[in-house]
């Protein structure tokens, strides 16, 4: 594919697509393109009647779409992108635009009037290059091109048009139609590029990258691209903004444009030979007004774990640098003028993601602290000023708050017309984030916002000393820390079992479905809490009954965790798993119990289990294996380090800990989850 020689060109670019649309983005992503999406900000309510022919509309729609995003990002996501891509498809018959139908009786309308006819798709797409220099002004470069396919429908019946309809499909639909679905049993031929009918012509839209960076290489010669691009019914204009940094925020966001023919692609741009391809001469019926629905609705996240999922973001997000007066700080401006020098971008931009992930954390913390994903999950598409009611908090840092979280994916955000922005949940907070939600996070990061972070603070301390910091951080000695939590505070004890049944109820069935377990009739999960965990192995073993053994305090408390549906094959009971005799057991479960404890605690409970188990028997371990050292991993390690006494373990480690007690026959799975698996039998 075409793509693909230019793929490397774009290794290391900050790529944007300026909608929410999920066909869009599958398109893009399935050519192997790399890229953020920002959904832009554009009132698509431009006035049909003033464009000659159809695609005119759909182009400039396009292009006011992506110069919104291009313009925003340096303001509001505080980084200036490479490229922005906007798209726009509308469907045309008769001389009239067909976008999306506002309702069932618009989207019956739209169907009636292509049953038995040919029509005309047009996406117009916009192409912004932007160019920083040294002086902090930007350029901005624009190629705009379009495609046409022509699409012919067969005669649809009154059942199957509101069959159709009913199905939901064309409710976010150009045209009232989706092709690559249901849509498509409507069609009887189609005429051009399938995918432009889809949502985005990708074999156009490759070849203008391909002249973009593979045949232009006088890096001043501007009319040779304009020249090329033209040829291939591709419009390129160049625009100038002010210096961002110098004027006030308002100032920004409203600084004229100005043309500026003079300027150039980046400077180690190729030059450009004649394409091969010539776009298809557009039909020029006349348009017509038709009310345009809302700007593209927002796809929502994949409900992946959120460990993964927000590595992904962070992955996929580029941040550049501020300083203390909010002035952007120079990065590379030019392609060539630092990479001579060793210095490169994506390198720096590393440095700085890194640098800012606190920022991140304590904004997720923050926003879980204040109830916010409970409150929009409730009710959605409030506004900044009526969340800042809600939780008791100042308009503007509510503002604020807000559009970090929907920076980092966690909530979306629409814009309502003569009104603010109104936020919503995104998937990955209705499935993480909110308290009630099934395999709700909130109590891991309550608790990584009251005790992790603190910790971390005195990380240094932490390295230097190897010791915990939990006197710096609270005042407390570690033991009086345990006493707190287990004994004298019923919220600490309370927020601590929460963050427990938190990570027990995410990581639970990947843990328990790791091995084969039905040789084992009886287990104990040591150290079980909740019983979370507990309940995962019974769901995934029908044939095992566990009894969770856990401090009285624990125990005590555990029933407010327990499902509607208590499973009789969990039992509670309560002990000191140092002190006193443990029940007995065909397997025994260590769940993020043995990382609390040096050596010679975790011998001591070894021989404790040793003692009770038969030949056949097993110890099941779920923790974070240090082997390999990914990022999850070797920060807990650092986290251990701070937090206890104990330590993040290799596999290796922890067969040997087992071995000295008479276990054998290990195996390991690594689940990528938070935990992994680990098995020893004894011998």
């Amino acid at each position: 594919m075409v793509l693909n020689s230019v793929i490397s060109k774009l290794s290391g670019k900050l790529v944007v697509l300026a909608s929410a649309s999920p066909r869009r983005q599958e398109i893009l992503r399935n050519a192997g393109l790399r890229f953020e999406v920002v959904p832009s900000w554009f009132k698509e309510t431009l006035d049909k009647g003033l464009f000659k022919a159809p695609h005119g509309y759909a182009v400039e729609t396009a292009k006011q779409k992506a110069l919104e995003v291009a313009r925003r990002m340096p303001l509001k996501h505080l980084k200036t992108p490479d490229i922005v891509i906007g798209a726009d498809t509308i469907v045309t018959v008769d001389g009239m635009i067909l976008e999306k139908p506002v309702d069932k009786h618009d989207a019956y309308r739209m169907l009636s009037s292509l049953s038995g006819k040919e029509h005309s798709v047009f996406t117009g797409v916009a192409i912004v290059l932007c160019h920083e220099k040294q002086n902090e002004e930007v350029d901005y470069q624009l190629v705009e091109f379009y495609e046409e396919t022509k699409v012919k429908f067969a005669d649809l019946s009154e059942n199957l048009l509101w069959e159709y309809i009913n199905s939901g499909e064309p409710m976010d639909k150009a045209g009232g139609y989706g092709i690559q679905a249901l849509g498509g049993m409507l069609v009887e031929y189609v005429h051009g590029d399938f995918l432009n009918v889809v949502g985005f012509p990708l074999n156009h839209f490759c070849k203008q990258l391909d002249i973009i960076y593979n045949r232009c290489t006088s890096s001043s010669d501007q009319e040779s691209l304009s020249f090329f691009l033209s040829h291939n019914g591709t419009q390129t204009t160049t625009i100038l903004t002010e210096p961002l940094p110098n004027l006030p925020a308002q100032s920004r966001h409203n600084s004229s444009a100005k043309h500026n023919p003079s300027s150039s692609l980046r400077p180690n741009s190729p030059p450009v030979s004649p394409p091969e391809h010539t776009q298809k001469s557009p039909s020029a019926s006349p348009t017509h007004e038709v009310k345009r629905n809302s700007s593209e609705s927002e796809v929502g996240e994949s409900s992946l774990m959120l460990v993964n999922s927000l590595s992904k973001h962070t992955d996929e997000r580029e941040a550049q640098p501020r300083d203390s007066e909010n002035a952007t700080l120079p990065l590379m401006t030019s392609r060539g003028q630092h990479e001579d020098s060793g210095l490169k971008k994506e390198h720096l931009q590393r440095v700085i993601e890194l640098m800012d992930g606190f920022k991140a954390s304590k904004a997720l913390f923050t926003a879980s602290k204040m109830c916010v994903f409970d409150l929009l999950q409730s009710r959605p598409g409030l506004d900044a000023a009526q969340v800042a009611q809600e939780i008791k908090a100042s308009v503007k840092g509510t503002e604020c708050l807000l559009e970090a979280c929907v920076s980092l994916g966690l909530l979306k955000s629409k814009e309502r017309t003569f009104q603010k922005p109104a936020y919503e949940n995104t998937d990955l907070a209705s499935c993480f984030l909110r308290s009630d939600a099934p395999f709700s996070l909130q109590g891991y990061i309550h608790h990584c916002n009251d005790t992790v972070w603190p910790l971390f603070s005195h990380l240094e301390s932490a390295v230097r000393d190897g010791t915990n910091q939990h006197e710096k951080a609270f005042g407390k000695k570690s033991k009086d820390m345990f006493q707190d939590t287990f004994y004298n505070s019923h919220s600490v004890k309370l927020r601590f079992m929460n963050a427990m049944d938190s990570i027990a109820k995410v990581t639970g069935k990947a843990v328990a479905t790791a091995f084969d377990l039905s040789s084992f009739k009886t287990a104990c999960d040591l150290g079980g809490c909740t019983g979370a965990m507990a309940y995962e192995f019974t769901k995934a073993h029908p044939q095992l009954s566990v009894t969770v053994f856990d401090l009285p305090a624990v125990i005590e408390m555990s029933e407010h965790f327990h499902p509607l549906c208590t499973d009789n094959r969990v039992s509670f009971v309560a002990g000191d798993f140092f002190k006193d005799e443990l029940p007995k057991a065909d397997l025994y479960i260590l769940a993020r119990i043995l990382h609390d404890w040096p050596d010679d605690k975790v011998h001591l409970l070894l021989s404790k289990i040793a003692t009770a188990c038969t030949p056949g028997c097993a110890v099941f371990i779920a923790e974070t294996m240090l082997d390999g050292q990914t990022p999850y991993s070797a920060l807990q390690s650092l986290n251990m380090l701070a937090q206890t006494e104990g330590t993040e373990r290799t596999e290796s480690q922890y067969a040997d800990l087992l071995s000295k007690h008479g276990f054998g026959g290990t195996r390991v799975v690594h689940t990528t989850n938070f935990l992994d698996a680990f098995i020893a039998f004894k011998i």
